[in-house]
């Protein structure tokens, strides 16, 4: 499949987006057989296995052949071109695949790439707010009135600031002011410097970076164990739907076998993983990738296969924080 040709046939699936995710059936795949083609949200460190996987060499050991790999820049895209056929499979959030299932009760998920929730809050180095110490009631309280930036409407960011919010009977939409700032980690960082807003609800390694350049520190962390309702929460994954993954059982196997050797590399040597984690991150400050590798390497799991535990506490904060109104049971939506 040609660049261009693979480019037009992901521009063709989001073109339709609208009445795709009304409801109407998923197309089988679009890409040949022995390929597959896989669409992401951004370089988020949720899909640094991928990145693994290409660099060591594990899919081509595996007999995967990629296609198309598109950095689509919201779920609701990723989902849009799984519909539509133009890849087969997503690495997304769980929120995405939620998303999906609501119009397609085929939607699956693949593998489990990270079973924390990644989504850090940062306050800005100036703003008076309670200490490591203060109970996350009381760390959410200082957060009331404030100017907190986002990634989105919709977004697991927003919905980390609604749940925090909803735990001390706040409305986040009426008590703070949201402010979309989009993916880009420099607008986040430059956003939060510059005093355009007071906190971030942000994806790793935002937080990280803020550090790093002395512009804010990590407030509230759920992957640390800061909210502990939401500890182990399964977050970062690669989902599909039947309609595609009928067509490509043998590729997608392939691919969970190569996820389970990335996922193995994390865990291996640490010196290994800090210069992989370097060239993934490689617009990020050092000291903020030296930071994120014990980070990384405690939130993601040691085996692609999805954990029930994993799944049901998503569930719960999803459904809790309003970011979903129905979600699946683990049975049902799960790649057996």
């Amino acid at each position: 499949m040609t660049e261009n040709f693979a480019r037009r046939t992901v521009l063709k699936g989001l073109a339709a987006a609208p009445l795709l995710l009304a409801g109407c059936a998923s197309r089988g795949s679009s890409t040949p057989t022995g390929t597959l083609n896989i669409g992401q949200i951004s370089n988020s460190v949720a899909f640094f296995p991928l990145f693994i996987a290409e660099q060591r060499g594990i899919f081509a050991e595996e007999g995967v052949k990629l296609g198309d790999r598109p950095r689509l820049g919201t779920g609701a895209k990723v989902a849009a071109a799984l519909k539509s056929g133009s890849i087969d499979l997503g690495a997304g959030v769980v929120t995405d695949a939620f998303n999906l299932a609501e119009s397609d009760d085929g939607t699956r998920i693949v593998s489990s790439l990270v079973s924390e929730y990644y989504v850090d809050i940062i306050v800005a180095t100036s703003l008076d707010v309670p200490g490591d110490g203060a109970s996350v009631e009381d760390k959410a309280a200082a957060l009331v009135g404030k100017k907190i930036g986002i990634t989105g409407p919709g977004s697991g960011t927003e919905a980390l600031v609604k749940y925090l919010f909803g735990r001390i009977g706040k409305d986040a939409a009426v008590d703070a002011t949201l402010v979309n700032l989009g993916a880009a980690a420099t607008s986040a960082v430059g956003a939060l410097k510059s005093g355009r807003v007071d906190a971030l609800a942000f994806f790793q390694p935002i937080g990280q970076q803020a550090e790093a350049v002395g512009a804010g520190r990590i407030f509230i962390s759920p992957a640390r164990g800061d909210v502990p309702s939401m500890r182990g929460a399964l977050h970062g994954v690669m989902f599909s739907t039947t309609a595609l993954l009928d067509k490509k059982k043998d590729e997608v196997a392939a691919f969970q076998r190569a996820m389970g050797k990335a996922l193995e590399v994390i865990h291996g040597d640490e010196a290994e993983v800090r210069q992989l984690l370097g060239q993934y991150l490689d617009k990020s400050d050092p000291a903020a990738v030296d930071a994120l590798v014990p980070i990384l390497r405690s939130e993601v799991p040691s085996t692609p296969d999805v954990q029930r535990d994993a799944y049901e506490t998503a569930k719960r904060f999803h459904l809790d924080s309003g970011l979903v109104t129905n979600a699946p049971d683990y049975s049902a939506v799960i790649l057996g």
